[in-house]
């Protein structure tokens, strides 16, 4: 009788019983890396990887929690599924104190009861009990980017430590799919961000004045140099007839494509309530309103807002909120213009005032964005005001237009080396001698 026979036969069952182990192990990573890899989206990926986790580990929950980029802290985004993917998510909470640990052992955790563990037992509960935990590292390039975790082993015995293998090779997988996945939304939201922004330039671009108005008796100009990411700044010219002219500045809050939507709706607003023949506080008054019931609440505008008779070499003017603009007399006396009220769209029925001054012979008007006067150089010192005071009176005799060269041509020269951060737009207004 051969008595090793039994031995043997034990040996081929375990064998047997390896192999077949080894093949649904190669057989569900195959699976998973070709799913996992012909999915485009970052959610489809994450929730195809926590439901071939809960197949092929045999639990009855699953987990993937990315980590947030800028703080490994505070997990950014956490899908949890069940078994069956019909299911509603259920609330299963991951604490911070799981992600804590792995961040701080970056291994693999197995934890078969949790009632006994003093880490994490306060994730036990009796609506969605958590009995058992096995949770690996999400690793690229020797940095975490996330925890995959499974819940509730069905096996007795719990989880294994080829249950830990699987896992973590799937987790390894994973991680580097995720990461290009990742990658490539932030690429595609960089791409659409400088498509708006480039539409955002177009706008804003499209509503400045095409030319410099006539004004008999002035000389009038304006122009707007915006920074690299499209800010609100804005300045129009309002003709009322031959002898009426009407022009504003304004820097609207925020960039981009909403900024350049809210300077279309006050330019609008502005030109109708002009052509009305409405008075400057008027005017502001119902952009105010116009700007507060139609746009969200963090968007407003400061706004300067001013008309020439030149019938009666009269300038009315309405500032709600913006940089007080420098009123020159032909002798440099200096009046800075702040009658008004709070800047537009920040509350409503908002009382704003005016004010009528003479505009006479030689006097000089300049009006303009704070990109001029907050312009910094390397020192982090901003141009001013002052210095912005001395170049006017320095070069008051030069025509607007060259005038509003010399003032955008100092401030680049003072920021040299610095990126433009805001627009600088300048405005003036000339009464001829």
């Amino acid at each position: 009788m051969n008595t090793g026979e039994p031995a043997v036969q034990n040996q081929l069952v375990e064998e047997n019983r390896r192999l077949k182990a080894a093949v649904e192990e190669l057989s569900a990573l195959n699976e998973i890396a070709t799913a996992i890899t012909s999915t485009q989206t970052l959610e489809q990926i994450v929730d195809l990887i926590v439901r071939k986790c809960v197949k092929h580990i045999k639990v009855e929950q699953g987990a993937v929690m990315l980590l947030d980029e800028k703080d490994e802290s505070k997990p950014f985004h956490t899908m949890i599924r069940k078994q069956d993917s019909l299911s509603n998510i259920l609330p299963y909470r991951l604490d911070a104190q799981l992600t804590g640990w792995m961040l701080k052992n970056k291994n693999p955790l197995i934890v078969n009861d949790l009632t006994t563990d003093p880490r994490f037992k306060f994730m036990v509960t009796n609506d969605f009990p958590i009995k058992s935990l096995l949770s690996v590292p999400m690793m690229v390039k020797g940095k975490m980017i996330g925890l995959l975790t499974t819940f509730n082993k069905k096996a007795e015995a719990g989880f294994t430590v080829g249950d830990q293998r699987l896992l973590g090779i799937i987790a390894a997988q994973s991680a580097h799919v995720i990461e290009n996945a990742r990658l490539y939304q932030e690429e595609q939201s960089l791409i659409r961000l400088q498509e708006e922004m480039r539409l955002a330039y177009e706008i804003q671009v499209d509503l400045l004045p095409k030319s410099q108005p006539v004004l008999p008796g002035y000389k009038i100009a304006g122009k707007s140099i915006p920074a690299k990411d499209v800010g609100g700044d804005y300045f129009d010219f309002i003709p009322d007839g031959d002898k009426i002219l009407a022009f504003c500045l304004g820097d609207i809050s925020g960039k981009g494509i909403p900024a350049a939507l809210l300077m279309a709706n006050l330019q609008a607003t502005l030109r109708g309530q002009t052509l009305m023949g409405k008075d400057c506080k008027d005017c502001v008054s119902f952009a105010n309103e116009i700007l507060y019931h139609n746009t969200a609440p963090n968007k407003f505008a400061t706004l300067f807002y001013g008309v020439i008779d030149s019938t009666k070499n009269e300038l009315n003017y309405c500032n709600a909120g913006h940089n007080n603009p420098f009123y020159f007399s032909h002798d440099n006396k200096l009046t800075p213009l702040d009658k008004g009220g709070l800047i537009v769209g920040i509350m409503p029925s908002v009382p704003y005032e005016e004010e009528k001054i003479p505009f006479n012979s030689g006097d000089l008007l300049v009006i303009f964005s704070d990109g001029v006067t907050e312009a910094m150089n390397a020192a982090e010192e901003e141009f001013g005001e002052q210095k912005l005071i001395d170049l006017i009176i320095k070069n008051r005799h030069e025509s607007p237009e060259n005038l509003i060269d010399i003032i955008i041509n100092n401030v680049k020269i003072f920021t040299s080396g610095q990126a433009q951060s805001d627009d600088i737009t300048v405005v003036i207004v000339k009464r001829d001698d």
